[in-house]
Order: C-alpha cells, then structure tokens, then sequence
C-alpha cells in the first residue's frame, strides 16, 4: 500500500474494520478517553495514522484503527474539533466512532487496544475489553490498569498528551516521511478510489503535525501556561511546526498565535448547545467501588450556564446526574472573569443523603486547602429544595484541572 492522507487512511480504516466484523477476523485500535475532548481524539488519530504508515506496517497491510470514544451524534457538540480537521482535509463524518464498533463485544479473535490520553478504560468498553491493553501512552497518574511488560508504556506528565505521543513516534515518523513512494502519490489517487487534493507527503505531513499542534497549544494555552508546559510540549511544538513549515502549501500562512486563536474561538463558541448539550461536550465519569462520579468540564461560568436553562437549573443538573445513575456529580468551569484573569469555579453536588453526602463532605475537608475554595458569592446561585448536598465555590487554584480535582473526589469516595 502506498502511504496516503490522513483523510484516505481512515476511509481504509473503516473499512479495514467493516471487514474484521464481517469474517470475525482480527483488528487493533486506539483510543482515547470518553470525554473525547481534542486532545483524546487527535491522539488517537495521529497514533493510528503514523504507526499504519510505517514500511512494515505497509507491507504487512497492518492498520491500527482511530476510535473516537462517543457516538457519531456527540461529534456535532464540538466546534473545535470540526475547526482543526478541517486543517487536515477531514469532516467529522470521515471518523470512527462507538457506533461504527456496532454491538459490543465486537465479533472479533482477540481485538488487541493502545490507550492514549487515558490509562484504564472506562464506559462501554471497559466492560468487555478492560482487561485487555496492551499500549498506552498518557499524562495522567498511573491507575496500574495497564500491565508492566505492555508496549509501548509511556505515562509521564505533560500539558497534552499528543507531546508524548508525537515524541514517542518521531523516530516512526522520520522513517514514514522517507520512505513514502511515490506511486499514490503521482496519481493523486489511492487504491480505494478516493482521491487527495494534495497527494505530496510534505503536505500530508503538515496536515497530522496540525492536527497534533493544534491540541497541544489548546491545552496549554499556546504554551504560556506554565502550570503544564514542560519540556515534552515544547519539543514536540518545535518538530510539529517543522513539519509544517517543510510544507509549501502550509507553511507560508502558518503563525502559531493566529491558529491558536482560531481553534480556542471555536471551541468558546457554545452559544448553539442547549444546557444539556454543554455538559455532554467534555463528560468524564468514574466507579469506585459501589458508587459512581461524573465531571462535567466547561469553558464559561457557572452564570452563563443558569442562563442556557430552559427549566430549573439545579432540577436540570440533578436529572441529567440521574440518568447517569450517579451518585456524586461535579461541574468544573474555567473561563477568563470580567477582570481578564483566569478563572475556575467548581459546582459538586451529591445525589443522596447517605453514602454520597458523606463523600462530599470528605472532599471538602480534605481538598478545600489544596484548591483553595472559597465559596462563591453568586447571588443567584440557590440550593433551595435542591439535592441533599450542592455547593458552588471559586477554585482559586487555577492550576488544578480535573486530572487533578476528579481524583480527589475519587478518593473522598473510597
């Protein structure tokens, strides 16, 4: 197989995969986390599309396909991440998502996963695959899901994950971008019929190290935040710009900070999501033991969301933590105040008086110091005839994002 674009390669993926679930064959995916947030979801595809596009890989016909952790109808709740693909030639349409995966367990022998951007697999597929990684590469803490001798095994502290990911298959990639023919390419057309625009590996280069850059500098807020940044990312921003400054057809326009600005607009754009909507978009939940927590991330106040309420706010926020079934449900906001300054605020709230109530008030022991909460002074804000237990605080810790605030409530539920 000839190397191809991004936007060829998942087409073949996909139907790399129809064919694995038809003749109950064999197939290796990666994925990232069920918030599906930019980071998880280039992750993967960058993961996927390099370690296809590898001399052995190629001659083996191996492909390892990019699962984008949510259904298809969860793709439209973000602006962002229909704004970067369009950077690489690709729809939201073009990815795979859950629903292409059909009933699990999928008929498949032995269906081999490399986590990104996560280390233990949670939501549907942890029930019928959570024992069954073999890669990973995350920047989140070690939860030892993941057994020692996998491969490869990379779990360090970055601001984004695709740092690691790129770093890790830089070497891959070198190999990729020189051993690509040319004879796909000379066509502008693949195999499967589906033709490319550009069919020159300098652009289809540039187009991956886009969509790589551009979640790295949103996560670290264009590299200034310097609560996150740390060598992994600014290496990996300096190979990825490389890559797109080697591209005539990219690299004439590129400015980091103009594309920065253009992904970070995108994704403050809610003003089309319903309140519901907006808590679905970046939605991360968790078990320990009996119990069940989920995190709803946002990037506007706790104020702007009362107003997207079409009914009652808390009865909304308690109905939509029901259907869940959870126990314990926290909303996590971070935007820029009146001021101009950063800003978080941390919404939790308990479902029952019992069990849950307590957690809740174990987290506000132990965590109220660390993340320095103080209690919010939104006038509007009212608990009355609400849950057994709902709090609003400013989280005057800004450098504390969930991968920090959804442990310690994790803990507070042991």
């Amino acid at each position: 197989m000839s190397r191809v674009s991004i936007r060829t390669f998942l087409v073949i993926a996909k139907r790399h995969l129809q064919q694995g679930l038809r003749n109950n064959g064999t197939a290796s995916f990666v994925v990232g986390n069920e918030s599906a947030d930019l980071d998880s979801i280039t992750c993967a595809l960058v993961y996927g599309y390099i370690q296809s596009s590898s001399p052995q890989a190629r001659r083996e016909n191996q492909v390892v396909i990019p699962v984008t952790n949510v259904p298809a109808a969860d793709l439209s709740l973000r602006p962002e991440l229909t704004a970067l693909l369009r950077h690489a030639g690709v729809k939201p349409d073009d990815l795979i998502t859950l629903d292409d995966l059909g009933d699990l367990p999928m008929p498949l022998h032995k269906p081999s996963w490399t986590l990104v951007d996560h280390n233990a697999l949670t939501g549907p597929l942890a029930q019928h695959y959570g024992s069954s990684p073999s890669a990973v590469v995350d920047h989140d803490d070690d939860e030892n899901a993941v057994p020692a001798s996998a491969s490869p095994r990379v779990i360090d502290k970055s601001g984004s994950c695709n740092s690691l990911v790129i770093n890790h298959l830089r070497s891959t990639w070198d190999d990729v971008s020189s051993n690509s023919t040319s004879v796909g390419a000379a066509n502008a057309q693949s195999s499967d019929g589906v033709i490319d625009d550009e069919a020159y590996t300098s652009t289809w280069d540039a187009q991956i190290a886009r969509l790589a850059l551009g979640s790295i500098l949103i996560d670290t807020h264009n590299l200034t935040d310097d609560s996150k940044v740390t060598e992994h990312d600014r290496k990996a921003v300096r190979y990825l710009e490389a890559r797109i400054h080697a591209s005539h057809k990219y690299g004439k326009d590129y400015h980091r900070k103009v594309f920065f600005e253009e992904i970070s607009a995108a994704k403050s754009d809610l003003d089309g999501l319903s309140l519901i909507d907006v808590l679905r978009k970046d939605y991360k939940q968790w078990t320990e033991g009996e119990m069940r927590m989920g995190v709803s991330s946002v990037v506007k106040p706790v104020s702007w969301l009362r107003g997207k309420a079409e009914s009652d706010f808390t009865q909304t926020l308690v109905d939509y933590a029901k259907e869940r079934q959870l126990h314990l449900f926290a909303v996590m906001t971070a935007f820029t105040s009146e001021s101009s300054d950063f800003a978080r605020e941390l919404l939790l709230v308990a479902l029952d008086d019992g069990r849950a109530k307590e957690a809740a008030e174990r987290f506000v022991e132990r965590a109220t110091a660390e993340l320095k909460l103080k209690q919010s002074e939104d006038k509007d804000f009212s608990v009355n005839g609400g849950p057994p237990c709902m709090q609003l605080w400013d989280q005057e810790n800004v450098a504390a994002s969930r991968k920090r605030v959804g442990p310690l409530i994790r803990e507070a539920m042991r």
